[in-house]
Formats: structure tokens, sequence, C-alpha cells
């Protein structure tokens, strides 16, 4: 079984700082993305970052030059650096995971982190 649990999550100012990260667990034989998406109320689930298995970040033109993702490959773990934080960036962010497990290549969702941005 394959487990992705977020953590960091919360409330933050304009302009403020928040990081997430993301665990994984399980029996996870090859990596192909592993990144965060996120659902703001009303709206569809978003990506925001995504890495590869060859280590290219990709990342929303909404976020650029303000997140700025990690990942540790030992660890198989990711975390999300989100400065210059607005309004706008408020949604449930989810971890995501796109890997060989039992044979198979599936989707993994973790069960989202709340992140407000407001004064």
């Amino acid at each position: 079984q394959v487990q992705l649990v977020e953590s960091g999550g919360g409330w933050a100012q304009p302009g403020g700082s928040l990081r997430l990260n993301c665990a994984t667990s399980g029996d996870i034989r090859v990596i192909y993305w592993l990144g965060w998406y996120r659902q703001a109320p009303g709206k569809e689930r978003e990506p925001v970052a995504n890495t590869n298995n060859a280590g290219t970040m990709h990342y929303a033109d909404s976020v650029k030059d303000r997140f700025t993702m990690s990942r540790d490959n030992a660890k198989n773990t990711v975390s999300l650096q989100m400065n210059s934080l607005t309004p706008e960036d408020t949604a449930v962010y989810f971890c995501k995971l796109t890997a060989l497990h039992d044979g198979k290549v599936s989707d993994f969702w973790g069960q989202g982190t709340q992140v407000t941005v407001s004064l």
C-alpha cells in the first residue's frame, strides 16, 4: 500500500510564507511524477509544481518565482516552499505521486492540507 502524508499547511498573511511537506511510504518501485496540486473553493484541482524522474521541475505560471519545490530522492519526500503568498493561493494543497506499484503505474494522492492566506 502506498501512502502520502502532507504537513505544514496553515494560515499566513499576504506576503508571508509557508512550507509544505509530503512524505511517501509503501512499496514504490519507480517514481514517474511527484508534486503538488491545489483546489480552491468552487474551482477545479490544478497542478502547482511537479518533478519527474529526470529531476526536471515544472511550475504553474501563477506560482513561478514565488514557490520552490525540493525533493529528497533517498527519502522519497517532496517539499514546497511558498513565498510572497497572496489570497489567491488559498486552497487545499494535495501531494500527488505517479509511480510503479504492484506491477502497474498508478496515481496516489495525499489527504490534502489547507492553506489560507488572509489579513
